[in-house]
């Protein structure tokens, strides 16, 4: 896919240029990345409104198979809580009570609750994106998105969104490719 069939009618602009628009742990995160991968995240302001992927793509004219979705998911296992960012493409949904809770090895997964995605992110709901995810947390790509390209996703805030390759994702610190990740929606 390329970058103007990936991107619509965003207006992009160097991510690391534009901090205001970055949530500040996806600041941090993208300021850690190697500099070869740092130059190739772009940010996008957007209206808040338009968050939500279907709504994103409907009104910026990207196809959904341009962007990707972070749910957190979490489940117990001994008492201890473990969590997860799992990556997808939009036009799939995570394998969270099959794939996810193996990997976890938890004998039930789930999504978090938003008010504790978004407290231990400390990223807006709609927003929440693999860079900047907590320390200690796997971030499980699905094969589709660590080979993409170009991908959108969250920025941390709900008035923007981030555009980088898959690659990216993968040279995240706790990155890991997952097979069967992604089901049909």
């Amino acid at each position: 896919m390329s970058l103007d069939s990936a991107t619509g009618q965003l207006s992009l602009r160097p991510a690391l240029d534009a901090p205001e628009l970055l949530a500040e742990p996806v600041r941090v995160a993208l300021t850690a990345l190697a500099p070869e991968h740092a130059a190739r995240c772009v940010v996008a302001e957007i209206d808040p409104a338009l968050a939500d992927t279907a709504a994103l793509c409907e009104h910026y004219q990207m196809p959904l198979d341009a962007c990707a979705n972070c749910v957190v998911v979490t489940g117990k296992r001994a008492g201890a809580q473990r969590w997860a960012g799992c990556v997808v493409l939009a036009t799939t949904r995570a394998d969270v009570n099959g794939v996810v809770r193996r990997w976890l090895d938890v004998r039930k997964a789930s999504f978090a609750a938003q008010d504790d995605a978004v407290a231990r992110t400390l990223m807006e709901y709609g927003g929440i994106t693999p860079p900047g995810l907590p320390a200690g947390w796997p971030v499980l790509l699905d094969p589709a998105v660590a080979t993409a390209e170009q991908v959108v996703v969250g920025s941390g805030l709900r008035r923007s969104k981030l555009l980088l390759p898959g690659a990216v994702l993968a040279a995240l610190p706790g990155a890991e490719v997952i097979e069967g990740l992604g089901l049909p929606a």
